[in-house]
């Protein structure tokens, strides 16, 4: 047997962390594929016990620098629901400008400084040529979009990473007058730059096509933050059911939980959103864009990208809307209705759902908490496209070169955030022979 292992940590680039790929061939065909995420054990549950319930957002937060202020508004509910605190509506307008900004920020991050250079045949975001005019104009659109997305988290957060102003019972801070115009002007800017956008990734070529399942929380008028957890096969379960309906699966070589749905692997992030709640996007989108709306639902994973590409405009669109009808005023947070309760936030993070389940007792405490990552429920999904992309991928006499970045180009489809979940790559593959390149 020649066993080829190839350490891909150091040379890879393009997504958020790292995590092992174990692949065993044999005839031909791929025996096993093993998709471990190898360091995501950093006990947050654990290390939130015994805690004040008021410190425990901005602490979870810290499980990633990239999607912080997901985990810090899907926290901020739960400990809401566990206190009976209902949120006022300017609260939860600004809950949802902060989820704005975070998806542009991270998705435009995503599209161009990971997968755009894979379409354009270049190592990185800065092998783009600023002399040559279509090249220019993606860089410069790329870093106005992020610009956009960090001024809408800072003014409305108070960071654009590990915001200050949300807290438990409403926002220490709220917008002037000038800030809210200059934001409104921001985004009716880069607005042109978000429709160049979608129209790049909706001209790639790329396709893998996933029959799976897809799984997202589905509101009508189009949210992250509300609505019932819905399925393509038409469950509809509401948020406080969660944890009967996902089945969690010990994956023995992965520090990360896995999980099923009815026994089978599922999606979660903008495709899935876009597959089960497209029409409930904002009406300025849906009519910017009805030409490749038609493409969803779709299978194809590549299309990941493209969804991410039209929730960007979806983003811009809202924020607008929600500026321009919104007289924000400082408001005193909301106080507890009782000091204890299990609570359960569920939201729509840029790479999927995001649980957090938190039980608060009597003296302020925190009693224990759950939280259920959109990567870890990708991951079962991950690993079975990986082994079918190696077997579809050996009759074509690949190199190792090859093999390793086709793997990484599919994963990036699904936009994984290991630091939620762990860190990526490390690819052993055994059992063929590898010319190289």
């Amino acid at each position: 047997m020649h066993t080829v292992d190839l350490s891909l940590t150091k040379e890879l680039t393009k997504v958020e962390g790292a995590a092992v790929l174990d692949v065993q061939i044999r005839g031909g065909k791929v025996q096993s594929c093993k998709f471990g995420i190898t360091e995501s054990k950093r006990f947050y549950t654990q290390a939130i016990r015994g805690k004040p319930y008021k410190s425990v957002p901005a602490l979870l937060a810290r499980i990633c620098g990239t999607c912080s202020n997901a985990h810090l508004i899907c926290s901020i509910e739960a400990c809401e629901h566990a206190l009976g605190i209902v949120p006022t509506a300017q609260s939860m307008a600004m809950k949802k400008l902060t989820m704005a900004g975070l998806n542009i920020r991270d998705h435009a991050l995503h599209l161009y400084l990971f997968v755009l250079p894979d379409m354009w045949g270049k190592d990185n975001f800065l092998s783009f040529d600023e002399n040559d005019p279509e090249q220019h104009q993606i860089l410069h659109d790329a870093f106005d979009i992020k610009a956009a997305g960090n001024l809408l988290s800072i003014v409305i957060a108070g960071r654009s990473v590990h915001a200050i102003n949300p807290m438990i019972g409403g926002f220490l801070n709220v917008p002037t007058p000038e800030q809210v115009q200059d934001l409104i002007h921001k985004l009716e800017h880069v607005r042109p730059a978000v429709l160049r956008t979608i129209d790049r990734f909706a001209k790639c070529d790329f396709r893998f096509d996933r029959q799976t399942h897809f799984m997202a929380l589905v509101a009508n008028p189009f949210s992250y933050l509300d609505g019932h957890i819905i399925s393509d096969k038409g469950d509809y379960i509401a948020e406080a059911d969660y944890r009967d309906h996902l089945e969690h699966v010990v994956i023995p070589y992965s520090q990360a939980s896995g999980y099923s749905f009815k026994g089978k692997s599922y999606m979660v992030g903008a495709l899935a959103r876009l597959n089960l709640s497209k029409d409930t996007l904002n009406p300025k989108t849906k009519a910017s864009v009805p030409t490749v709306l038609t493409r969803f639902p779709s299978t194809n994973i590549y299309d990941n990208n493209l969804a991410q590409a039209i929730e960007l405009l979806h983003c811009v669109d809202e924020s607008i809307d929600i500026l321009q009808t919104t007289k924000f005023k400082k408001e005193p947070l909301v106080p507890a209705a009782h000091p204890s309760g299990t609570g359960i936030g569920v939201i729509e993070a840029p790479r999927g759902t995001l649980y957090h389940k938190v039980t608060i007792g009597a003296d302020g405490k925190i009693i224990e908490g759950d939280i259920i990552v959109p990567t870890g429920q990708n991951q079962i999904n991950i690993e079975q496209d990986m082994a079918r992309l190696v077997e579809e991928l050996l009759p074509t006499d690949p190199t190792a070169e090859q093999i390793q970045h086709e793997i990484e180009k599919l994963i990036r489809a699904y936009d994984p955030c290991m630091s939620c979940a762990s860190h990526f790559l490390k690819l052993k593959l055994s059992g063929v022979q590898l010319r190289s390149a």
